[in-house]
């Protein structure tokens, strides 16, 4: 047996160092994901000499994009070059008189049926790279071919659809004997500064698809989230010119956060521009009044509230916030909120209001089932921080008139 490497290892990646048949890294770009597993690649093998290792993909079309390079970068940043002889399609392991010992492929699972996948019987390791294009039929055949006593399988992925076969296997039905993390480059102390300052611009320049890309966030489709295009994050200071501030609050039930929301208008401009938020998840009822002075000067003015808790309404009115109401509701009251919010030329979210900034970015139509066409109905998810921003709006949104209240 080989030494083991010196290696500087991130604190959610300890348990990755322990012995486990099934490893998993999720997350967005730059988190380290393959960097890490390269890394445990290069020490795998220097520990047992004799180790066969394959790096997988669903469809490897060509080396340069496979983790080949990274791991090559790798042998060589530890001083084991000595150690391993790099070919085109394949690494070697040397022993100690130059010949080989284990070996490192690189295939692609749409290259193997039933009966080609026996070539990998005697393999130790598994890295399946971008595990999120992982089929069902090439888990089938993967999972039972890596059989030897103490072997593992990696996967490391960008989420895309909760529906993938990898994060159906290991995400919500994980199995026992495996680890499971999900990193973004926040948790990658060696994320270099330019990835950093290249997410940040992505924030505010692209913040429908930010949470996917830098995030790991599902891949959601632009045309069902309903604010789609319509929004950004930026630092911004309040302009006396504009209207407001507006207050609209949510109450929590069950499971559901409390939230209050303060946002101004820009008449001019046509932006609305979202200021502050608080957000509380078990916030008990006598603890409502001091939840609410969370929001400084909110007091002051009219805060207009979900009218489906009309006690809540009276009680905090009762301790400190005389102008808090119920917001009025309508047939239809939703989704003319929601065109009133998608009239705006832009929604600019503060950068301290991150929960209006998920929301705004998950909150979606549902899709049909079968065909995948987008509907008229609203997933009821998402969307707390955005209903107290509807109620805090409520007097500026136009209700649609209908032959009853022309009558």
């Amino acid at each position: 047996m080989g030494a083991a490497l010196k290696i500087e290892t991130p604190r959610w990646g300890l348990p990755f160092l322990e012995p486990k048949r099934y490893k998993g890294l999720k997350g967005g770009r730059g988190s380290g994901k393959s960097h890490f597993f390269a890394e445990l690649a290069v020490e795998a093998m220097l520990l047992d000499p004799y180790l066969d290792f394959v790096c997988v993909r669903e469809v490897q079309r060509s080396l340069k994009f496979s983790a080949k390079k990274v791991i090559e970068e790798k042998i060589r940043a530890f001083g084991v070059s000595d150690k391993f002889k790099i070919l085109d399609n394949e690494i070697r392991r040397l022993g100690k008189t130059g010949g080989t010992t284990g070996n490192m492929i690189f295939t692609g699972m749409q290259d193997h049926t039933a009966d080609t996948i026996k070539s990998l019987e005697g393999f130790g390791r598994a890295w399946f790279e971008e595990a999120s294009r992982m089929s069902a039929r090439s888990r089938e055949l993967l999972l039972p071919t890596i059989r030897e006593e103490d072997s593992e399988i990696w996967f490391s992925w960008n989420p895309d659809q909760p529906t993938d076969p990898i994060e159906k296997f290991l995400v919500r039905d994980t199995p026992e004997n495996a680890v499971v993390a999900h990193i973004n480059f926040a948790d990658n102390p060696f994320c270099p500064e330019v990835i950093k300052e290249e997410a940040r611009i992505w924030h505010k320049t692209d913040p429908d698809s930010y949470g996917h890309v830098w995030l790991g966030d599902y891949n959601t489709k632009s045309d069902d989230q309903i604010l789609s295009g319509r929004w950004q994050v930026e630092d911004f200071t309040i302009n006396p010119a504009w209207d407001g501030p507006y207050y609209g609050a949510d109450w929590g039930f069950s499971t559901d956060p409390n939230v209050v929301i303060e946002c101004y208008v820009d008449p001019r401009e046509n932006r609305l521009y979202v200021s502050r938020e608080i957000w509380g998840l078990g916030v008990e009822v006598e603890d409502t009044p001091d939840f609410f002075h969370r929001m400084s000067g909110c007091h002051k003015y009219v805060i207009r509230a979900d009218n489906a808790r009309p006690e809540m309404v009276s009680y905090v009115k009762r301790h400190g916030f005389a102008r808090i109401r119920s917001a009025e509701k309508w047939p239809g009251s939703v989704e003319d909120g929601i065109s009133k919010l998608r009239s705006y030329a832009r929604i600019v979210v503060h950068s301290e209001c991150p929960e209006t900034e998920q929301e705004c970015r998950l909150y979606k139509y549902k899709r049909d089932r079968k065909t995948d066409d987008v509907l008229p109905d609203i997933i009821d998810k998402h969307n707390h921080c955005i209903d107290a921003l509807r109620y805090a709006i409520e007097p500026l949104t136009k209700k649609r008139s209908s032959f009853w209240d022309n009558l």
